[in-house]
């Protein structure tokens, strides 16, 4: 969290979440290298949903229309699911390989310090999302996030709070540093379709919008 705010500690806190069970690191360099040649390969125009199709060869409408199936990079990621690519690629946003071109439908394009890891100078260490415990049933209670949510906008809530816990993990923060209850209940509430819509959503500024509104955008028109 201190990391976050522009502050550092030379030790481990010892109190956090991410101190207490820090992340598992994996080579990811490979992978990264098929993520970073599928932006490239396809123009550093498109965002990650196609990126991610292209990956995993799945012949979508939008890939037949721009010939991306004949792409030397198309399936090289069969071996991975959606969601695992999906993770991949906001790691490699937060570790500065790739960045999102709001401006541009969130389009990804490379960073300058991905030109070394697709010459194979660096190695590129990546976290495994560990997978949520399941939790003992209990009764359920509305949050008061969620009071004045339909049904479908619950669903949509508990998807966005997945996603949330997911990016939280990847970047070693605390949950609420990314949005906070409130903020993923509107968000849910309003369902914004572009940034500038995000934008009018509570909690929603600049720079969050910038860090994570392309992932988010992209949980809404894919749920």
């Amino acid at each position: 969290l201190l990391g976050y705010f522009g502050e550092a500690l030379d030790e481990d806190c010892g109190n956090c979440d991410v101190c207490l069970d820090p992340p598992e690191l994996y080579d990811g360099t490979v992978v990264a290298q098929k993520a970073l040649s599928a932006v490239y390969r396809t123009g550093q125009r498109f965002g990650a949903g196609h990126v991610v199709d292209v990956l995993r060869g799945h012949a979508t409408e939008k890939v037949a229309q721009w010939e991306h199936d004949r792409l030397s990079v198309f399936g090289i990621g069969e071996d991975l699911s959606r969601d695992e690519w999906m993770v991949v690629l906001r790691q490699l946003i937060h570790l500065g390989y790739l960045r999102q071109d709001i401006a541009e439908y969130s389009a990804l394009k490379l960073a300058e310090p991905s030109r070394a890891v697709l010459r194979g100078e660096v190695e590129v260490q990546l976290a495994k999302v560990k997978p949520r415990a399941p939790k003992a049933a209990k009764a359920k209670k509305t949050p008061i996030a969620l009071e004045g949510l339909d049904e479908v906008d619950e669903e949509l809530f508990e998807r966005l709070r997945e996603l949330r816990r997911e990016i939280a993990a990847e970047q070693n923060v605390p949950a609420y540093v990314v949005f906070a209850d409130r903020s993923l209940a509107d968000i849910a509430a309003r369902r914004p379709t572009t940034p500038e819509e995000l934008l009018e959503c509570h909690g929603v500024g600049a720079a969050k919008l910038q860090r994570y509104g392309a992932a988010f955008l992209e949980a809404i028109a894919t749920g």
